[in-house]
């Protein structure tokens, strides 16, 4: 069920590999950021699920023992309070799959990557327009 070791074309492909338990909770995830980021377009980036507006925003993943969530370091940085308990490197949270996926969190997090894709994108607009 290793994921990450096979070639995907869509999100969809990749969340049927996983056993039914772990593809009700990879759907529920995605649709949590869709909803915060309706704009943004799905795609496979880095061999997992990615939604991508005006660059990467946010990427998820399944795994034996949890649930992968990559908003970026600084997003871990801004969230630390209420991702400490859980375990985290950097750009990258992982739930278990024994406890409760924070949907909730994972919904504001998507919110401020959007805010922060959408003001960088607006600030190369400015100075491309200058040079």
């Amino acid at each position: 069920m290793q994921a990450m070791n096979m070639k995907y074309e869509t999100i969809d492909e990749y969340i049927a590999n996983f056993p039914a338990e772990q593809q009700a909770v990879l759907q529920e995830i995605r649709r949590t950021i869709k909803a915060a980021a309706p704009e943004a377009t799905e795609k496979i980036g880095y061999g997992i699920p990615t939604f991508f507006l005006k660059g990467n925003l946010v990427h998820f993943a399944g795994f034996k023992n949890h649930y992968g969530f990559y908003p970026g370091p600084g997003a871990i940085t801004q969230f630390q309070q209420e991702f400490s308990a859980y375990e985290q490197s950097k750009g990258t949270v992982r739930f278990p799959l024994d406890k409760p996926v924070p949907f909730d969190l994972i919904r504001r997090v998507t919110e401020v990557r959007v805010k922060e894709n959408l003001e960088k994108a607006a600030q190369k607009v400015k100075k491309s327009k200058k040079g």
